[in-house]
Order: C-alpha cells, then sequence, then structure tokens
C-alpha cells in the first residue's frame, strides 16, 4: 500500500519512520536490560575496580610510588603523565616499536599494553632505574662508545630490553643479539652500532 494512503502520513509520520522507531527503541531496551544486571553485578562485587580513579601502590626502581589513576590507564601512562617518569617513550603505542620498554620483575615489557594496576605488587624498573648519568652500567657506557644512541628517542628503551636480554644470554653472540633484540626499532637505522654495543656489553658481563 503506498504512503499516499497511510493515514498516518498526514500526521508527519510514515509508516516506514514508525515501524524502524519501534525497531530502535525494542533494540534500546534489549541493550539496557542486557547491561544493568551486569552493572548492578558489579557494583556490589567488591572485586571489581572502577570505572572511577581507585588508589594504586606502583613500585618504580625501589620506590613505592602512590597514584589514583582508572583501571584502563596503561603503565606506560601512568608512568609519564602521574609519575613524571619519561624514561619509557610513547610512540607507536601498539606493542609494535619497543620504545616504551621497562623491566617487571625483571622481565622485559612493553608498557603500552600493559595497565597499570597490572603491574601492582611487582618490581617496575625503567631506564631511570637501570644506570645514572655518574654511574653508567656497561650496556650504557657500550652504547655510547659504539655511537648507537643517534636521536636517542628509541635508545631507553634498547638499553633496558637490552640489560635484561644479556642478563639471561651473557656471552651472546651477534646473530643471537640481533635475534634479542627484534622487538625494538630504530628509525634512525643505527642497528650496526647497537648490535656492537650489546654485543660487547654481553661480553664484559
Amino acid at each position: 500500500m503506498s504512503d499516499q494512503n497511510d493515514p498516518s502520513k498526514s500526521a508527519g509520520l510514515s509508516r516506514r519512520g514508525f515501524l524502524k522507531g519501534i525497531g530502535v527503541s525494542t533494540a534500546a531496551a534489549g541493550v539496557v536490560t542486557a547491561i544493568k544486571p551486569i552493572a548492578e553485578a558489579a557494583a556490589n562485587d567488591p572485586g571489581v575496580r572502577g570505572p572511577g580513579e581507585m588508589p594504586l601502590t606502583l613500585q618504580v626502581n625501589g620506590q613505592n610510588r602512590k597514584l589514583s589513576v582508572e583501571p584502563r590507564v596503561t603503565l606506560l601512562d601512568a608512568l609519564r603523565n602521574r609519575l613524571d617518569i619519561t624514561g619509557p617513550k610513547k610512540v607507536c603505542d601498539r606493542a609494535t616499536c619497543g620504545a616504551c620498554t621497562v623491566l617487571v620483575d625483571g622481565k622485559p615489557v612493553y608498557s603500552c599494553t600493559m595497565l597499570a594496576l597490572e603491574a601492582e605488587g611487582r618490581a617496575i624498573t625503567t631506564i631511570e632505574g637501570i644506570g645514572a648519568p655518574d654511574k653508567l652500567t656497561a650496556m650504557q657506557k657500550a652504547f655510547m662508545e659504539h655511537d648507537a644512541s643517534q636521536c636517542g628517542f628509541c635508545t631507553p628503551g634498547f638499553v633496558t630490553a637490552a640489560t635484561a636480554f644479556v642478563r639471561e644470554h651473557p656471552n651472546a653472540s651477534i646473530e643471537q643479539v640481533r635475534a634479542g633484540m627484534g622487538g625494538n626499532l630504530c628509525r634512525c637505522g643505527t642497528y650496526a652500532g647497537m648490535l656492537l654495543a650489546v654485543s660487547d656489553a654481553a661480553k664484559k658481563g
């Protein structure tokens, strides 16, 4: 039947619009009905955290640091934006480049893909906790000696990942270093110097 003969058309409402409205309303009601029990269960469960900010204590470079973040905040953002620890860099934010690498319980982790609350109670080490300008580690010295830093933006992640690597693989060969550092990228292409630096540091232990 044509909309021209539909009495609802003259009132400013077509049959198509009317049916479409019913469909949207029904779908919305269904979503609310489905979400409501979940929200109520979360509100009554003391183990559920969020969605607002919550207190958190992170052990960073040997110190307990208190902060408040939403559960969705990554470890990288918590370190940089809340604790002013800027060694780990936010570059790809997709766990691809390795510039945000930190050590969690001694293991290299992309901090852009780990939630801050997941790191609570674990030992977090950033480049700031590995060495200082007046007390450089063998790895940091090797990066300087082999001119492996270039622009320096990816260097903290490389040094952090390399530090963990040589602990597990002392006396590593160049090929082993190349494979072990495959999770970090350098846009300057300073791989030759980096490979030599990590290899030398691995030999010095």
